[in-house]
């Protein structure tokens, strides 16, 4: 049964998949739709994206006369629709950027004369979402003006994400009080800069050595800072998504979170335990084919032998944990060239960056594969009789005999065309000015350049994937049910949903002590060792230094590289049933609270 009457959920990435946030906010929507009688999201309008993201149709007759009235005095077109989502649910998408250009001065200076935001010098990347915030703001009063009569206020809570979405709250503190309000920061925009700038955050935090607001003039980011911190202190109740992030939210912003609301997942948007095997080694075999082409025009090894580890996430060096795999694997392929085993490891690193396409190199590599390939298979009938033929003859079964040797003659041209001398590439693109790429140059000093006697291979794949990418052509699901094991160690990560989404698809994974999921994993199993047993690797990283981190991320590294094949299989079926305990439908219940929380609040 509903809680209560009216819930409108404001976020930027409503039908906009930009982050994490949209993840969020997509897998969580049809068990949303039962808390209240009403619900709404509230997102931008994004011209050749909104319409691919939602059905846009034709609003209800009761919304309607709002809708008009709204844009007839603001100019703002609301655009009706059905987010492609679970349930469907209602979405309205507000076209803003023609009142932006008039109002975006007055709405920064409304912000600096009720909450001192600094947002004078100010760029598009503050101005567009604030703005359209704003709209927001306007836009829920006038549905109170519309129901004025029947005490909208009362019933009605909204809920906002982010610093994005800030500027909708602080309208409606101040022209609608009585409005409830909700506010979540899934990640401090200052904590978030200084760990990326390589600041030790948590110590910081823990010796209050840190003057936020100066810090933020520091690092020119007190223009989002400011919002954040004003809607921190403005709303009826703040929440987080992690225990670090309330401890974080309450240091860098002035007041502790109301609540935790943990992030769950959509389990059954993943495959099934059945399913699992059989993706995985469909996947398997696509990422192998490309791995022949890649690697096998200079050297070989047997890929049977090869497991495959990734790790993917936006280019953070540091709060990613970019930099300690790349450390931890140095060590790994060094300790594995002291062994005398036929085991090597590729690790892709599934980094977006500027591109400016796949390296020639790579495209004659797949072009002479795939005529290598075709002609196999143009063949494949006449090798299939020659095999039977000799067979029944009790001929002994040579390469004459089972391909002839027109065959052998014209194949032996293609492979020898086929053949490279050096390095396989470290990188699938040519990345803009990749010879100062970060990833690529520590990979470079560290060793990691793929040569022949290399344990643990690396592919730089600098690009979505979107199943369209002219290599591995998987989508991201697909890609990664592939994979033996996903690598996360960020050191700044408020949730992390790259390791649940890997135990989600029957993929064992590392996250670290300083991410909110792995925070949230540890408290549910009780302990690290149980965690092991499910597949999920916690590295320690809060109050330690990187080479100790380096040195716990290489441990498990090497454990999992020596785990034999059915260890992996008892890995991958414990993995995919460990995460159904985050299932929104088990957590959802912390959403409903800070709404009930919300209502109760006299101010």
């Amino acid at each position: 049964m509903p809680v209560f009457e009216n819930l409108f959920e404001v976020s930027w990435e409503v039908a906009n998949k930009v982050g994490g946030i949209y993840t969020v906010i997509a897998t969580k929507t049809g068990l949303m739709k039962q808390i209240a009688k009403n619900y709404y999201l509230i997102g931008p309008y994004i011209q050749n994206k909104s319409n691919l993201d939602a059905k846009i149709m034709q609003p209800p007759q009761s919304l309607q006369p709002i809708l008009k009235k709204f844009q007839d005095e603001t100019g703002v077109k609301v655009y009706y629709g059905k987010w492609h989502a679970p349930g469907n649910p209602q979405v309205l998408l507000l076209d803003f950027y023609s009142f932006m250009k008039d109002h975006k001065d007055f709405i920064k200076a409304k912000l600096w004369e009720w909450h001192k935001v600094d947002s004078l010098f100010s760029s598009f990347d503050f101005e567009e979402p604030v703005t359209w915030a704003w709209t927001v703001g306007m836009l829920i009063q006038s549905f109170s003006n519309f129901y004025k009569d029947k005490n909208f206020a009362s019933k009605t809570v909204v809920h906002f994400h982010e610093w994005l979405s800030g500027a909708g709250l602080l309208y409606l503190k101040q022209y609608l009080p009585s409005i409830k309000t909700v506010f979540t920061t899934h990640a401090t925009m200052l904590g978030r800069t200084l760990a990326g700038n390589g600041r030790d955050l948590f110590k910081e935090l823990k010796t209050n050595h840190l003057n936020p607001d100066q810090e933020a003039i520091n690092y020119k980011v007190q223009d989002k800072h400011g919002v954040e911190k004003a809607c921190a202190l403005t709303t009826n109740v703040l929440t987080t998504v992690s225990e670090i992030t309330a401890f974080e939210v309450e240091k860098l912003l002035s007041r502790k979170p109301d609540l935790v609301l943990p992030n769950g997942i959509a389990i059954e948007k993943f495959p099934t335990l059945e399913e699992i095997a059989l993706k995985h080694v469909t996947a398997r075999e696509r990422i192998r084919e490309f791995l022949t082409y890649y690697f096998f025009p200079y050297y070989t090894f047997k890929l049977e032998h090869n497991l495959l580890m990734f790790i993917s996430g936006r280019y953070e060096f540091f709060n990613k944990g970019i930099d300690l795999t790349i450390h931890a694997l140095a060590k790994l392929n060094n300790y594995l060239k002291t062994l005398k085993t036929q085991r090597t490891i590729t690790v892709f690193f599934f980094i977006p960056m500027p591109v400016r396409g796949i390296k020639f190199e790579v495209l004659e590599n797949k072009n002479y594969y795939t005529i290598i390939s075709n002609y196999v298979q143009e063949h494949s009938k006449q090798f299939y009789k020659n095999v039977i033929t000799a067979l029944v003859a009790q001929k002994k079964l040579t390469p004459e005999t089972i391909f002839g040797d027109e065959f052998l003659q014209e194949i032996t041209k293609d492979v020898y065309t086929f053949k490279r001398q050096g390095n396989p590439p470290i990188s699938t693109h040519d990345i803009i000015n990749e010879d100062q790429d970060l990833i690529i140059k520590t990979l470079i000093s560290l060793g990691l350049d793929n040569k022949p006697d290399d344990h643990v291979k690396v592919v730089v794949f600098p690009v979505y994937l979107t199943g369209t990418d002219g290599l591995l052509d998987l989508k991201y699901y697909e890609a990664i049910s592939g994979f033996h094991l996903g690598i996360f160690p960020s050191y700044y990560e408020p949730w992390g949903y790259t390791p649940l989404e890997c135990l989600a698809m029957g993929v064992p994974s590392v996250t670290t002590d300083t991410s909110g999921f792995g925070q949230y994993a540890l408290k549910i199993a009780k302990s690290k060792k149980k965690l092991q047993k499910n597949g999920l690797y916690i590295i320690q990283r809060n109050n330690k230094q990187f080479e100790d981190s380096v040195n716990q991320l290489f441990e498990v590294l090497k454990h999992y590289s020596l785990l034999d094949h059915p260890t992996r299989v008892r890995l991958r079926v414990s993995a995919k049933i460990f995460s159904n305990q985050f299932q929104w439908r088990y957590l959802i219940k912390h959403y409903k609270k800070a709404y009930i929380l919300a209502l109760n609040k006299n101010s």
